[in-house]
């Protein structure tokens, strides 16, 4: 499908779409378009792969968040066919309407396109890798040693650690890695904003095939380090500091840190309670791919004396008479 397609668009969901919202919108568009409805129909049945690469992405959490992240273009830069339909299989949703595996294939492909009974590899969609997805889907990868198609070689996956701040600004890293008997050294660039998870691919950096076929790629899932001062929520910050009851009280000025454009004064105003949060507008982290900032919240907690001293006990007493 073009990388211009919107997956939302396709499936007509709204982007805040929780995943029942996005199950049933694809059945309703996978029925309406499946190929036995629409015998001979080409438009219909360009439809229907949009449809289930769609939903091959919406339905998986983490594909999801990084389409979410990227945008189509970039997505698509990163992730390829394979990793799109890995997991995904139509059958469980739509045999309840009578359709099987089989049927998408022989309706679409005939006789050419139904997979065998056994023996299929799980995790592609359809349940199966034979020619027939591969014309469909454009990518396909042969499922055994039969096939005259050269072996892809195998992926390989590792994590990389960032603080909080590379995370906020971005970060280049030179790593080292083992392929085959040869060591090299690679730079990854982690985008400002990106959160514990995302996964980035460096294309043809995983294993060279054994037999003359494509290189597998590298797969790096991003992690963050804990921070002793902030903590994240999404692209929003927090931070949280104590205050004196006669502050909370009677109000008070703070000189706050953020965690990249430096010390920030806020104003406490009087009668604040705990767990009160002053809003830094714009003095969060970045949304990957897009620039906008969250929000850094400073959390004031009223620290309470572990002990009193006898004229602070007296004070205490007469704040009580006097109500408080």
């Amino acid at each position: 499908m073009p990388r211009s397609k919107d997956y939302y668009q396709i499936l007509g969901v709204d982007r805040n779409a929780t995943p029942e919202q996005i199950k049933k919108k694809y059945r309703q568009q996978a029925l309406k378009y499946h190929p036995d409805r629409n015998k001979g129909n080409k438009e219909a049945e360009e439809r229907f792969k949009d449809i289930n690469e769609a939903y091959a992405v919406l339905s998986d959490p983490e594909k999801r968040r990084n389409f979410d992240a990227f945008g189509s273009e970039k997505f698509h830069q990163r992730f390829n066919q394979e990793d799109i339909y890995r997991g995904f299989d139509i059958g469980d949703l739509l045999k309840d309407f009578g359709f099987t595996t089989d049927d998408v294939f022989s309706s679409i492909f005939g006789a050419r396109g139904r997979r065998k009974k056994q023996g299929q590899p799980a995790g592609h969609p359809f349940g199966a890798r034979e020619r027939g997805f591969e014309d469909l889907f454009g990518r396909a990868r042969p499922f055994d040693g039969a096939s005259a198609y050269p072996q892809r070689g195998a992926d390989l996956s590792m994590e990389l650690w960032i603080s909080l701040e590379e995370a906020a600004t971005g970060v280049a890293r030179n790593i080292a890695l083992s392929r085959g008997d040869k060591r090299e050294q690679l730079s990854v660039k982690v985008p400002a904003g990106a959160a514990g998870g995302t996964r980035l691919r460096l294309a043809g950096k995983g294993e060279p095939a054994a037999s003359g076929g494509s290189t597998g790629d590298l797969y790096i899932t991003v992690q963050l380090s804990p921070h002793p001062v902030f903590r994240r929520e999404q692209h929003d910050l927090y931070l949280d500091r104590e205050i004196r009851f006669s502050e909370a009280l009677l109000g008070t000025t703070l000189e706050v840190p953020t965690l990249i454009d430096g010390p920030r004064r806020v104003r406490v105003p009087p009668c604040t309670t705990s767990g009160t949060r002053i809003r830094l507008q714009g003095l969060g982290l970045p949304g990957m791919g897009k620039g906008e900032r969250g929000d850094a919240y400073v959390v004031l907690r009223i620290a309470v004396p572990k002990k009193l001293s006898a004229r602070q006990k007296q004070l205490a007493e007469e704040l009580a008479r006097e109500g408080l």
